[in-house]
């Protein structure tokens, strides 16, 4: 693609791009990349320029366009950091540092590739996610032509694809770049299988394609009976979808490929449901393949609803129903956001990815891999699935949980009697592995009681610890070396003064003091100091001469508080809180939770004494369905 093409490509889908400025990036990139070829034998220029076409079919910015072209300069150009700030600006030349340092990490350990990458692109994005997706895309051009390296690295990219870079694109909502990386993986890791769905695919679409039209123009005249006019699409299957299910469901091709499945676009969210009351009533609705993803989207921000219908021709057929904006963003993901209407980026777009800049930012010196993934349940990589009760209602669980997880986010009592269960009519043992869309019937006894077996299966944190209480067992164990109150005690230690001799200090456990408690010090053998407060019991027992004179330090900023929620663990619900507090412009200082006790501790940072109640965020956190309680610290 030369750069009158991909000028016309961006001007298409951004009509406020910056020409000039992008004209000025592509000459760079041309000369500091003069001379050199891909594996391909294609001048290197070819893959900046087709990164950068990906992005602008995505609507991006003009940053965004112009530091894909730019994004290899640093790493095999005499290009330096200082000449892009110079010619472009901070912001441009910030992502593409941000990029180059992604491809700066090695691995020395096999089990912790999965988690290092996540960890290693999460942090290189933390101060702009536009860094995210230009590195998404960059890794699907270069899938592309993939078939250019020597077989072991192909394998190797391709996992690497597979594991990290098709399941962060699903998390950013971006469903049509997760289905190319999958499939473009398949290709690679599995050859055989990648020709064999190829040739039946090919096989079968004239076929396919005719009954599918047909179907098409049914479902509208239908919908346009009743006044709603609609956009009506047949929705390709990727090869990998397809291959996973035959995997895990232990069907045939034919099976899987004999589904229909079409996509009805309409203008608001009543026609959507009017339209799927249309289809129920037309054809025989496979109850518990319903899905209503509109009244609760799934944990990255995807809309819509979901049924499977006996259709004509004796056929299943799968529907999907959603509003032109939802439809924007399950093709394009967090990229939807930007919109053109004087200006380039929808003002609202950073308030709306706040949550995650601000999730990766505390974990930034992390020195744990595996801390971003398991600290907190973190929200982007959270698996789930959803399943129904017999009355219809969806709940939100872990992939692979049982009916015990089950029972105990519908209700402690219905856990604790849980003796036998039924999974979509069928009698299932207590550990079987549940399946979004399934629908599950819990079955009582007065007498029962939770198994210690259970521990072995359960998924959720909730069921863990009712579990682990009913059976009179402590608290999992953290996963750190230091527990949730052995940090905050940190943070405390540090506003205490010594008045006198220096020594280490820590919180006692027996009184918790808080900054602002009167408070006094006890030396221990081993010339430590306990803090109590001067209240506390323990103290008459404890020797004047042992005692150490402390005070709290004067807080830089009088504002600070600390936010305790309360609340069932659930996908998504840590991003919704994020989500209301950054909003309302109020600065998040830490986080941590405490899983067992369904405890989110928030230290906040505010303007005014007054601010949460002027603008209201404590009621709004109280109105998500999760939250069981909301309270103000010091």
């Amino acid at each position: 693609m030369d750069l009158n093409e991909l000028i016309k490509l961006i001007k298409e889908n951004n009509h406020n791009a910056d020409e000039e400025l992008i004209k000025k990036a592509y000459e760079l990139a041309k000369s500091a990349h003069k001379g050199q070829k891909r594996i391909s034998g294609e001048e290197f220029l070819e893959h900046p320029v087709g990164v950068a076409a990906i992005l602008a079919k995505q609507k991006a910015d003009t940053a965004t366009i112009v530091a894909a072209i730019l994004h290899d300069v640093l790493e095999d150009t005499p290009v330096k950091l200082e000449q892009i700030k110079k010619e472009f600006g901070q912001e441009i030349a910030a992502l593409v540092e941000g990029v180059t340092k992604i491809d700066k990490f090695e691995f020395e350990k096999r089990e912790e590739y999965k988690a290092e990458n996540y960890r290693k692109i999460l942090l290189a994005s933390a101060k702009d996610i536009r860094v995210m997706l230009i590195k998404i895309s960059d890794r699907l051009h270069n899938m592309r032509t993939l078939k250019y390296l020597r077989p072991d690295k192909q394998k190797r990219i391709a996992e690497e694809t597979l594991h990290v870079y098709a399941p962060i694109a699903y998390k950013l909502g971006m469903g049509i770049v997760k289905g190319e990386l999958e499939d473009l993986s398949l290709r690679f890791i599995e050859p055989k299988v990648y020709q064999y769905l190829k040739a039946r695919i090919s096989e079968k679409r004239q076929e396919r394609e005719k009954k599918t039209q047909q179907i098409i123009e049914m479902v509208h005249d239908e919908l346009e009976k009743s006044g709603i006019k609609t956009e009506i699409q047949g929705r390709a299957k990727f090869f990998y979808s397809i291959y996973m299910k035959m995997k895990k469901e232990k069907i045939s091709f034919d099976d899987i490929y004999d589904l229909i499945a079409l996509r009805i676009v309409t203008k608001t969210i009543p026609e959507c449901y009017k339209a799927i009351d249309i289809v129920h009533a037309k054809w025989d609705t496979l109850p518990h393949r319903v899905k209503d993803y509109i009244k609760e989207p799934k944990p990255n921000g995807y809309q819509s609803l979901h049924t499977t219908v006996k259709g004509p021709f004796n056929k299943l057929l799968e529907i999907q129903v959603r509003t032109d904006k939802m439809h924007d963003y399950a093709e394009e993901g967090i990229a939807a956001h930007w919109k053109y209407k004087g200006k380039e980026r929808d003002k609202k777009f950073e308030q709306k990815i706040s949550w995650i800049k601000q999730l990766l930012d505390w974990r930034r010196k992390s020195k744990d891999a595996k801390d971003i993934l398991e600290d907190l349940s973190f929200d982007l990589f959270a698996d789930e699935i959803v399943v129904f009760t017999p009355k219809g209602d969806p709940i939100s669980l872990p992939e692979q949980s049982t009916p015990i997880d089950f029972s105990f986010e519908v209700h402690t009592n219905l856990g604790l009697q849980c003796s036998k269960c039924k999974v979509n009519g069928k009698n299932e043992p207590l550990d079987h592995p549940l399946e979004s869309g399934d629908v599950v019937d819990i079955i009582t006894q007065k007498n029962a009681k939770p198994s210690r077996q259970w521990l072995s299966f359960v998924k959720s944190s909730l069921a863990r610890a009712k579990i682990r209480q009913a059976l009179g067992l402590p608290p999992d164990k953290p996963r750190k070396e230091l527990g949730p109150d052995e940090e905050r005690q940190f943070v405390l230690v540090d506003q205490i003064e010594i008045i006198g001799k220096k020594s280490p200090i820590k919180l006692s456990k027996c009184c918790f003091p808080k900054p602002g408690d009167k408070i006094i010090g006890f030396y221990t053998k081993d010339k430590k100091i306990t803090v109590h407060k001067n209240t506390c019991a323990n103290v008459r027992s404890l020797e004047n001469a042992r005692k150490a004179d402390l005070k709290w330090k004067k807080l830089e900023d009088k504002y600070e508080k600390e936010l305790i929620i309360v609340a069932h663990d659930k996908p998504g619900f840590i991003r919704q809180v994020l989500n209301e507090i950054t909003s309302a412009n109020i600065i998040i200082k830490s986080i941590h939770t405490r899983n067992s006790k369904g405890h989110i501790v928030l230290e906040i940072k505010m303007n005014s004494p007054n601010e949460l109640k002027n603008k209201d965020l404590l009621k709004k956190v109280r109105r998500f369905k999760e939250t069981l309680d909301v309270r103000m610290e010091r």
